[in-house]
């Protein structure tokens, strides 16, 4: 999570913190309480290689609850708009309909009370990064139960729930700066403790937790395995992985098998992440799956005629050298970065063939809330735009436009992937990568599935010939999306696309 560089609290604010959070020390979280039983299982879970991820900022999705909307002003994009998890729990139905396997949230701990203005406006904490206290919920989301619901009715439509946790760090003038047995705790700016590396910085000047210290370690464990627990969560999103240093992520490993099962899922944000980047954390297996930050940039710089098509398609080859048994993780746009539909300034058309490019290689693709509908995020704080609801009347996003034609678009292509492995856990084989038509297979030989992917970003009509797959067996192909078979040869595959044209072509 990138946040941006922050001030100080306004009076008003500090005076707000003090009358709703004041500083008390770490306790340990009292166990579960027997009424509240922990969710059933997932049903039918997909295995992650193969799973879509999903991902919503509370805040800006649907509002459940409108009596926890606290200092709420949908007109302010620093502010609460009022989302929160009986919202997300009511809509889930929408996420499960297109077809994702699992859904990622943002942190849910007890955020600083006030807003911080070194962005030049009023900008809180709606996004769930800026801890005031590890060991409760924030009000404004909603309660532990209100979680347990969620991931109930996620399990129930087989999708898991991973649940973002910072360790990094805690909010700006948190309760944890005052407290005098947690004060020590903390590197900080004001005290001129922050050191100049990953590990000592005060990323966007927040207060740097010493998660060298085992006391530090254990409150944070406590707190988040604790809620995990409790929950029924299937993993963690980790935030800010990079600046926490390699013992502290193997004791973690070991803590959350030991406590959450040997499959606990951990998804971490090492900020500028590849597959060789990411692999000092893969090697001792610290975590399940990294961010591929390359991804997203990469695709929209080929699409947009930047670099030869031979060197994208080394680099889409590339990609496999992450080490066997951990997933890259890629995105078109998130909270951090600017979306790739503004990227593209508003092109539709040229983003539906990003979301096919997506979908068609190995790991685990995440959409970000809205590119189902053509959310038009933007850079930050744009990129956190409320969910568009159209006519339908939910809050904060009722009455934003929406494209429903995106998002049947996203509805198939995601059905495509999930029905044919070899877009999951295949690899690829160049077939054709020449001037702007690039083609490639994928081809997974556990399943004896073979997918054809052709793109052309060119301004003309592009034509390749090329062998079909073995495992096709000498039948005609057909056009994924369209359904339409491909006419000629079986064997000997003419494949002509327009321009602007992305195809996919196997047995259905």
């Amino acid at each position: 999570m990138r946040a941006p560089r922050a001030a100080t609290l306004v009076l008003a604010s500090l005076l707000l913190g003090a009358c709703a959070s004041a500083p008390h020390a770490p306790t340990q979280t009292p166990p579960p309480a027997a009424t509240a039983p922990r969710p059933a299982p997932v049903v039918n879970p997909t295995p992650w290689e193969d799973s879509v991820l999903y991902f919503v900022l509370l805040d800006r999705f649907a509002d459940g609850d409108p009596g926890n909307d606290v200092n709420v002003d949908v007109k302010a994009k620093g502010a609460f708009h009022g989302g929160d998890l009986k919202g997300l729990t009511a809509q889930l139905g929408d996420i499960a309909d297109l077809g994702v396997t699992a859904l990622w949230i943002n942190p849910v701990v007890k955020n600083i009370p006030g807003f911080v203005t070194g962005a030049g406006f009023p900008d809180w904490a709606y996004h769930g990064y800026w801890a005031d206290d590890f060991q409760a919920m924030d009000p404004r989301f909603g309660s532990e139960d209100d979680l347990r619901a969620l991931v109930d009715a996620a399990h129930k439509r087989g999708i898991r729930v991973l649940l973002d946790v910072v360790y990094n760090h805690v909010g700006y003038d948190s309760q944890y700066l005052t407290n005098p047995k947690t004060k020590g705790w903390l590197r900080t700016e004001a005290a001129g403790t922050c050191g100049q590396d990953d590990l000592t910085s005060c990323v966007s000047g927040l207060p740097d937790l010493k998660t060298e210290r085992a006391d530090v370690r254990d409150y944070l464990f406590q707190a988040h395995l604790g809620l995990a627990e409790r929950t029924g969560i299937d993993g963690f999103r980790l935030d800010t992985v990079k600046h926490v240093d390699h013992p502290f992520w193997q004791e973690h490993r070991a803590k959350t098998r030991a406590r959450l099962g040997k499959d606990f899922f951990l998804l971490g944000e090492v900020w500028g992440g590849d597959a060789e980047s990411l692999d000092p954390w893969f090697a001792p297996d610290e975590m399940d799956a990294g961010f591929d930050f390359s991804f997203q940039g990469s695709t929209i710089a080929w699409l947009q005629g930047r670099g030869r098509t031979v060197s994208f398609d080394r680099y889409l080859k590339g990609r496999e050298k992450v080490r066997p048994g951990h997933l890259l993780c890629h995105f078109l746009s998130s909270h951090d970065v600017a979306g790739a539909l503004s990227q593209l300034e508003g092109d539709r058309h040229l983003f539906s063939i990003l979301a096919v490019m997506q979908m068609s290689v190995a790991g685990l693709p995440m959409v970000y809330y809205g590119e189902e509908v053509a959310r038009a995020g933007g850079d930050w704080p744009d990129n956190r735009s409320d969910f568009p609801w159209g006519s339908r009347h939910i809050d904060p996003g009722r009455n934003l436009p929406r494209d429903e034609s995106m998002r049947e678009f996203y509805k198939k292509m995601i059905g495509i992937r999930r029905a044919h492995p070899a877009l999951s856990r295949g690899v690829h084989t160049p077939l054709s990568k020449d001037g702007d038509l690039l083609v490639f297979l994928r081809r997974d030989a556990a399943s004896k599935d073979a997918v054809l992917v052709a793109v052309n970003r060119g301004e003309g009509t592009s034509v390749a010939e090329v062998d079909a797959p073995e495992e096709w067996h000498g039948r005609p192909p057909t056009e994924l999306l369209s359904g339409e078979p491909l006419p000629g040869d079986p064997l000997r595959l003419r494949v002509e696309l327009p321009p602007k044209t992305a195809r996919l072509y196997g047995m259905q």
